[in-house]
């Protein structure tokens, strides 16, 4: 997941930037007074509590100062005396900001929590008072008149500028204005509530075992992790936890049927009662945004959502997802029926249910391909995992990745790397890894950035300094940490987005990296996941944590055949949250709405299967209810898997390895950023427009028979 580090009003307001005004006064605040750090890196060791809100309100003054000038700058509205100056409004806006952002996700305090609940409304504020200033509106709507002129990339910030402007309200009248203002500092808070209560919920749940015997099945490194969790929390025997390095296992492996159903109903009713209940803030969200869209001139959330990305619609990630949804269905049945057939032959006397998926899922698996996941984690240590990712990178985009060991970090457990070009050593970017769960960060996987590239006026750059968060398996006693094949994916997954956000050459910070379309910023990220288990690629760095030994060919070969194996389970819980979220999108509630009698309507008109809910319940569903930024969204993960999937195709026919190919890839879709068209981009990589057939044939759900649809885009 590619973190939005703000809102999209957000990004139009503070885009990032290094230039530092004149005006500024010496401070020992580091956001005011500037980085002086190796390639700006933040000076963590520097930042206190008490530098936040200061250097907030300096970063209102100092971009209201420069709005003021460019409003009354006597000169014609040009690019440069409006939307570049806009580019440059608040260098300490920026500052506090990406920081605040990052830490309040990964490593969150008591104090950053008073400090968010002023600092995340004001900002709201903030950005809403410019981007309804219709004094600057009209110069920015003079510069979109005249836009013809301009180069490609200084066209496409100007529209984007327009577009975010008038989505934010600019078009309003006085009255209008300020009941949207109202609406989003509403929403702000909102989004602060749920976040918290869904971290706290999370934290606050545990599974205390303390009969060796029911963790029968369990593999060691999974044991040996419970019971630090309960040393750490001060309890006897074994603590399980939510975070997905415990929970998975235990679903996936446990013998104990009534220890998988304690965790999967722990898991699916996470935050729904009690202290930490999102539903009800689910409810004035839904209102809210229905406001807000009804002010703004749509139907809908969700098609106000959808009119500025590469969809369009409601009505077309419909349709892509239904493409989708159906052979999905079909093959969950197949694999339930699999499943069902091994635990009648056991006696277990059982109809599966929604707890026994992934654990007889894991048992048809070691039957049909003779696959243990324990086994092949052994050869995932987590080490050799990252170094084989920057041995693809050099491979495809010739760059290298040399640690910082005295760099500034915001944790003790996190790495950095200076990014050079591998030719001619000049430096590219920085770029941290923060991988193991704890109690200050939230669930998931997300990259994003404390440093924007850009293209300064002296010809220099300003290079990026990009970071990935993820929530992996922690080492033990005994062993190293030791991946799962999911999070060997996701680790190449989040190293996709931070590849897009290092390589990029855009010239202008709002076009840059992953400032791209939702739905085509995931196609870096996922077109990677699939270098993670080629064959070349695992000879690279799947290498045997005590012996070194690589991987055996018949290993790789078992894990090969396996590839395709509980797609239907993996691809129908996808596509069902993305389904409820479009639904979510579709409601312009005037009282409450009964969230799970509304889920359990989208199941039955969906056709869900009995055995499988959706990946995220109402509740915990973050990346719709925790910020807007995969509201009527969600769906963009497949959008983007029809690019990728057909993408990596491509890369297939000439050798993933492949120079020329890796080249074009890089040019037209990394460096590129948001300069130009994403479909063209696309096209001109590829040479063609996707299908959805790549992506059906990738998770084994291609049927010979099935009508060959070109994926409206």
């Amino acid at each position: 997941m590619k973190k939005p580090i703000l809102t999209l009003a957000c990004v139009a307001a503070i885009a990032a930037s290094t230039i530092m005004c004149t005006s500024e006064k010496k401070t020992d605040n580091p956001f005011i007074a500037g980085y002086t750090t190796e390639y700006l890196i933040p000076p963590f060791e520097e930042i206190k509590y008490e530098h936040y809100l200061p250097a907030m309100e300096a970063g209102f003054d100092e971009q209201n100062a420069n709005i003021e000038a460019i409003i009354a700058n006597a000169e014609a509205p040009t690019f440069d005396n409006t939307i570049h100056a806009l580019e440059n409004s608040s260098p300490i806006l920026d500052r506090v900001s990406m920081v605040m952002f990052a830490l309040t996700e990964s490593n969150a305090s008591p104090e950053l929590d008073s400090i968010s609940e002023v600092f995340f409304p004001a900002i709201t504020a903030q950005s809403d008072n410019m981007l309804m200033n219709d004094s600057l509106f009209q110069r920015v709507k003079a510069v979109y008149d005249s836009r013809e002129g301009l180069a490609t990339d200084q066209r496409r910030l100007v529209e984007k500028y327009y577009k975010n402007f008038t989505r934010a309200g600019a078009l309003l009248g006085a009255e209008e204005k300020e009941q949207l203002k109202a609406i989003n500092t509403e929403l702000q808070n909102l989004y602060l509530q749920y976040n918290k209560n869904l971290l706290s919920a999370t934290n606050s749940f545990e599974i205390v075992v303390t009969d060796p015997a029911r963790l029968s099945g369990l593999p060691q490194s999974s044991i040996d992790q419970a019971a630090d969790a309960a040393k750490e929390r001060g309890k006897e025997g074994y603590v399980f936890t939510l975070h997905a390095p415990s929970r998975l296992p235990l679903l996936q492996y446990a013998d104990d049927r009534d220890l998988r159903e304690q965790m999967y109903k722990g898991y699916t009713s996470l935050a729904s009662d009690g202290e930490y209940d999102n539903k009800p803030v689910i409810n004035k969200i839904l209102q809210a945004r229905a406001k807000k869209a009804a002010l703004l001139g749509f139907e809908n959330y969700g098609s106000y959502m959808t009119d500025n990305v590469m969809a369009g619609s409601i009505d077309a990630a419909e349709n892509l997802l239904m493409q989708i949804w159906e052979p999905a269905k079909v093959r969950v049945k197949e694999e339930v029926a699999e499943m069902q057939k091994v635990a009648d032959a056991e006696g277990a006397k059982i109809k599966i249910a929604p707890w026994d998926y992934y654990y007889y899922a894991e048992k048809v698996r070691k039957q049909k391909y003779d696959l243990d996941e324990s086994v092949v984690r052994e050869y995932f240590a987590l080490d050799s995992v990252r170094n084989g990712i920057f041995t693809m990178a050099e491979k495809l985009y010739g760059v290298n990745f040399k640690p910082m060991p005295d760099a500034p970090k915001y944790y003790d457990e996190v790495d950095v790397y200076n990014v050079t070009d591998a030719n001619t050593g000049e430096h590219v970017a920085v770029f941290m890894t923060d991988y193991f769960p704890r109690a200050s960060k939230r669930q998931g996987a997300w990259m994003s950035e404390f440093l924007t590239a850009r293209h300064n006026a002296d010809g220099s750059w300003t290079r990026p300094v990009i970071y990935n968060v993820g929530n992996f398996s922690k080492p033990t006693a005994d062993a190293p940490s030791l991946l799962t094949i999911d999070e060997v994916e996701t680790m190449f997954h989040e190293f996709g987005h931070g590849l897009h956000g290092m390589l990029t050459k855009a010239n202008y910070a709002g076009l840059a990296g992953t400032n791209v379309d939702r739905d085509f910023v995931e196609l870096p990220s996922q077109i990677h996941e699939h270098w993670a288990f080629e064959p070349e690629m695992l000879a690279i760095y799947a290498h045997h944590y005590k012996t070194g030994e690589p991987m055996p060919a018949e290993l790789i070969d078992k894990l090969q055949a396996a590839a395709t194996h509980n797609q239907g389970f993996t691809t129908a819980e996808l596509v069902g949250a993305a389904l409820l979220d479009l639904e979510y999108g579709k409601l312009n509630p005037q009282g409450d709405t009964d969230v799970f009698a509304f889920e359990e309507q989208v199941t039955k008109k969906l056709g869900m299967p009995a055995e499988l809910t959706y990946r995220y319940r109402s509740p915990y569903f973050k990346h719709v209810f925790g910020s807007d930024g995969y509201a009527s969204g969600y769906y963009t993960y497949l959008w983007a898997e029809v690019l990728d999937c057909d993408g990596f195709e491509h890369f297939k026919e000439k050798g993933i390895f492949d120079p020329e190919t890796a080249k074009s890839f890089k040019e037209n879709v990394l460096e590129a950023g948001a300069s130009e068209d994403p479909m063209k981009l696309y096209v001109r990589f590829r040479g063609q427009e996707p299908t959805v057939d790549a992506l059906l044939r990738n998770r084994g759900l291609w049927k010979p028979t099935a009508k060959d649809v070109k994926v409206s885009m």
